[in-house]
This record gives C-alpha cells, sequence and structure tokens, in this order.
C-alpha cells in the first residue's frame, strides 16, 4: 500500500460527529465511526495513556491489543546533534546518547524491538569504526514462556545496510506465519529483510504493536533519563498502517491519531511534534527529540 492510496483510504474514512456505516479500509460496508475517526467493527481501541519506562527519551504510538499482526511505515531518517561532554569513557568516540527509529510488537508476553539504530561500521579495508556512524538494521527479541530465549541481532556490517541522516526508508515487522516474523528495511537503493523465530506471535493472537523514535541513553535502562543536550532532529513519518488478517484476509488500516496511545517519555516538554489534520488520517507526522527540551 503506497502513500496515495493510504490518503484516498483515509479521505473515505476521516468523518466528523458520524455514527454510521461506512465502506472500511478493504471497501467493506462493515465499519463504524467513533467522533472523527473511523474503525473496523468489534476492532479494539487504544488505551488512553500507559506509564513511561524510564532510561532513554522517547516518542511512541502503539495500538490497541487486538488482532494485529505487524506495522510498516515509512520516515526519513533524523540528523543528530550530540552533546559532546556526554562521552562514552568505555568507548572512546562514542556518546552516552544514542538515536534509534523502530517498530516492534508484543504478543503473549513476548516484547519485541526491530529497525535502525545508531552503529559502528566496517570499512572497506575490515577494520571497525571506533566511532557510531550509520543506522543500522537491529531485531530484539525478549524470551517466551515456552523456553525461547532473549536475542539481540544486527544486520551484517556491510555498506549495502547502512543508512544515513535524510535518507527516506520503509520498514515493516509483520507476523507470516505462526511463531515467524518478518522484517524489511528498504530505501535509498538498499534493503535488509530477514524472518526471524517469535514463539509468541501467531497469525490468530491477540498483540499491540507500535513505532518508536528515541534518544537510548548507554547502561540507563530502568533508570531516569539523564540530563543531556543531545538533539534528534526532523525525523518524518510520510505514513504508518497497522496489518491485521481480517476475514481470511491481510489488511493494512491507516495508523491514524484515533488507532494508537500517544506517549512523549519522559516528559512532553522534549518533544516537539508536528502534524496537519491530513497527516493525522495516515499516521505521518514529524518529529525532533532535544534532551534540553523546547
Amino acid at each position: 500500500m503506497n502513500i496515495k492510496s493510504i490518503l484516498i483510504l483515509s479521505s473515505v474514512f476521516f468523518t466528523i460527529g458520524c455514527a454510521n456505516k461506512v465502506p472500511d479500509e478493504a471497501g467493506n460496508v462493515n465499519a463504524s465511526t467513533s467522533s472523527k475517526w473511523t474503525y473496523l467493527d468489534n476492532e479494539i481501541k487504544p488505551e488512553f495513556s500507559y506509564t513511561c519506562f524510564q532510561g532513554a527519551y522517547y516518542r511512541k504510538t502503539v495500538s490497541s491489543r487486538d488482532h494485529w499482526i505487524g506495522i510498516k511505515g515509512e520516515v526519513t531518517l533524523p540528523t543528530i546533534k550530540f552533546d559532546e561532554s556526554r562521552k562514552n569513557s568505555a568507548k572512546p568516540g562514542q556518546y552516552l546518547d544514542n538515536p534509534s527509529v523502530y517498530m516492534g510488537g508484543h504478543m503473549d508476553g513476548q516484547e519485541t524491538d526491530i529497525g535502525l539504530t545508531w552503529e559502528v561500521i566496517k570499512h572497506e579495508d575490515g577494520s571497525v569504526s571506533k566511532e557510531r556512524l550509520a543506522f543500522r538494521p537491529f531485531f530484539r527479541r525478549t524470551d517466551h514462556k515456552s523456553g525461547q530465549k532473549d536475542v539481540w541481532i544486527y544486520a551484517p556490517a556491510k555498506k549495502e545496510f547502512y543508512w544515513y541522516p535524510g535518507e527516506k526508508v520503509e520498514m515493516s515487522v509483520e507476523v507470516v506465519k505462526d511463531g515467524l516474523v518478518k522484517i524489511s528495511v528498504k530505501g535509498a537503493g538498499k534493503h535488509f529483510e530477514e524472518t526471524y523465530e517469535c514463539a509468541g506471535y501467531t497469525l490468530n493472537g491477540i498483540g499491540d504493536f507500535k513505532r518508536v523514535n528515541a534518544i537510548d541513553q548507554v547502561r540507563n535502562e530502568g533508570k531516569p533519563a539523564q540530563p543531556t543536550q543531545t538533539k534528534v532532529s526532523d525525523a518524518k513519518w510520510s505514513y504508518t498502517t497497522l496489518i491485521r488478517m481480517q476475514n481470511g484476509k491481510r489488511l493494512e488500516v491507516p495508523m491514524h491519531a484515533g488507532r494508537f496511545t500517544n506517549m512523549r517519555c519522559p516528559d512532553v516538554k522534549f518533544f516537539e511534534v508536528n502534524q496537519s489534520s491530513k497527516e493525522a488520517k495516515v499516521g505521518a507526522e514529524e518529529i525532533t527529540i532535544s534532551g534540553i527540551g523546547f
């Protein structure tokens, strides 16, 4: 589904003050409206709020817990200005702040984070940079009650898997069969795609899916976000869709502003989020994160 298709679909579904039946995202008359947002019949609405998890500055949009099987979106990667006073003494050339742009989900007690993080690269001569110089794909999975272990995997350190600020990238996370998740990151003439085992993820399961822009902080998980002057600017989401199986068919629907819980952690003052009414219909927005606030 391209952005033009999403805009056309969303213009059909965006109504104000209606309570009657309207065509759904597949063209079927089985959707209903709530206030100005359109939902599928029996679709679960998102929570109003969640408690922030400490340890980073992050803007998260997270869906309801429903029969979702994936999420997809297109983003222009942000520019980065690091706080020079926050160097990582354990790894010269690196900082204690690290930007990331990623997606993920939570099904049957198992969390996944999948997307791009600012990382070291391997030069043509085979040496590894001391500095983090590019966004690289990663996959993180927590353990599962079945006995499946947690893992953290990076894409191979090859130039065809490096992305840079200002490049436009389409990424997606989707359950393709029970226990198997496919991830895709593509754009600027590069493409990384892989499938990973995730025991908790099934085509008929209940779960939520998320989209995250963050300034992660080294060795700080679970602790209060540390003061920083690092700024990650102008990440631009062109669209975001949620994916589900509906009547036996794969269906993408816009992750409009009525389909997610809006999280800006640890506090809204650290985020500048710009979104027009048209962009709100298709899950588009521009995000800047600043450790000194706005």
